[in-house]
């Protein structure tokens, strides 16, 4: 089968950065799914594995996490899917990527794709949602329902991949206020068009922008990117006992700092469950399903920005250029192992 990956961490310029490659076809074993990949999308984990994760001695390693396509074979344990079913799923990190032309995946953390989105626009969503709907509801804690608490959610990196989603399932499936943070015009927009009830530019101090808003301290804060460099200011833009969440990986926090207002720290990976097997590992499957409903209901909106073609190294590396940029917005796609 055709696939993409590396043989040593290279910075993107390099030309062996990513490689095309031609591996063995895998077989499915246990709850495995065999799926033939359609789509996939590129997420920053990928730009952090392939410049710091060296494969094994010899060995390439295949990145790629988020994925749409269909099930082709399953191990003789699988009870949720059979061939020929339409999935989408983010994949686990101590497995081979998406980026292959056929990939394995537990089936407890896959899901059945929406029927209104192409493979496309289904792939640009996994991953980010299932970070946004576990930080949400399982480690903010936030309750489920449109009741009106007079709690808020600053979301620091609104426009992201995690925040273009997160910004959806707080405003259509809670009842916060929803902060959201942009430096550029056009990001700006973007995460009003998402549903947040305000925007405002994390360039500048945070709680300075609160104030300059006339927004009260906020009670929920995830923080999605540079927390070490915003983390002062979203102290000081926290209620007493409010709560942080992030997904990102500082060098340092002082967390002394959280004491005086007691507020809480969570740290949102999405991969724990597959990664460690949990008992509700399944949660990742049922999370999928329901948000594929709630896209075919028009509740939410795939955050697909833009295609880059096939599935190849060139052009995997320019989506990796563009992350590392950080000038993203919404989710790269790539679709198709064609020339």
């Amino acid at each position: 089968m055709k696939a993409i990956g590396y043989r040593q961490p290279l910075p993107i310029s390099d030309d062996d950065a990513l490689l095309d490659l031609e591996l063995p076809d895998p077989r499915p074993t246990g709850r495995d799914l065999l799926v033939e990949v359609q789509a996939v999308s590129v997420n920053p984990v990928d730009t952090k594995l392939r410049r710091s994760a060296a494969p094994e001695a010899g060995e390439a390693r295949v990145l790629g996490f988020d994925a749409a396509g269909v099930v082709t074979a399953t191990g003789s344990d699988a009870e949720l899917f059979q061939p020929g079913d339409r999935v989408w799923y983010a994949g686990a990190v101590d497995r081979p990527g998406t980026n292959a032309e056929l990939h394995l995946v537990d089936e407890r953390i896959a899901g059945r794709r929406p029927e209104s989105l192409d493979a496309a626009q289904a792939a640009a969503l996994p991953l980010t949602t299932i970070t946004a709907w576990e930080l949400l509801f399982d480690r903010l804690g936030v309750a489920p329902g449109k009741q009106v608490t007079g709690e808020s959610l600053l979301i620091v990196g609104a426009a992201g991949g995690v925040g273009s989603i997160l910004t959806q399932l707080a405003r259509r499936l809670t009842g916060l206020t929803v902060i959201g943070t942009a430096s550029r015009r056009e990001s700006a927009d973007w995460v009003r068009e998402l549903g947040a009830h305000q925007v405002i530019d994390h360039s500048q101090p945070l709680s300075a922008e609160l104030e300059r808003m006339g927004l009260p301290p906020v009670s929920h804060v995830a923080s999605l990117t540079h927390t070490d460099s915003h983390f002062d200011e979203i102290v000081a833009a926290l209620a007493p006992q409010g709560r942080l969440a992030l997904i990102d990986d500082p060098a340092e926090l002082d967390v002394t700092a959280l004491k005086r207002k007691c507020l809480s720290l969570h740290w949102e990976f999405m991969f724990v469950r597959p990664l460690y097997r949990t008992p509700d590992m399944i949660a990742q499957h049922e999370l999928l399903s329901e948000t594929a409903r709630l896209i075919d209901d028009g509740v939410l909106h795939t955050t697909f920005a833009e295609h880059y073609g096939t599935i190849n190294a060139t052009n995997l590396k320019r989506a990796h250029a563009l992350i590392e940029s950080g000038k993203a917005r919404g989710k790269i796609v790539l679709e198709g192992f064609g020339d």
